[in-house]
């Protein structure tokens, strides 16, 4: 808990230099790894939340949001990438 009381305050200061797009894959990341690490066994909690965070990745840059409010960015499966209403 020591930790991540000294690494919260950290988050912010790394957002702030970053674009967008990597403003989501860090908080895609983190809340990825949170969640792999809370869900994964007791032996495997770094496992759990190193895959986690590269899930967290992943689907932050395929449902990331666009510069107009309401729409989001989406890919399908053939790599085409489109934009349409949020869901």
């Amino acid at each position: 808990m020591t930790r991540l009381s000294l690494l919260l305050p950290v988050i912010p200061m790394l957002l702030s230099a970053c674009t967008p797009a990597e403003q989501n894959a860090t908080i895609g990341a983190i809340g990825g790894a949170a969640v792999g690490a809370a869900v994964s066994s007791d032996s495997d909690k770094a496992k759990g939340a190193l895959v986690g965070a590269a899930v967290g990745i992943a689907a932050s840059q395929l449902l990331g949001p666009t510069s107009t409010p309401g729409q989001c960015q989406y890919q399908d499966q053939y790599g085409n990438v489109y934009i349409a209403a949020c869901q």
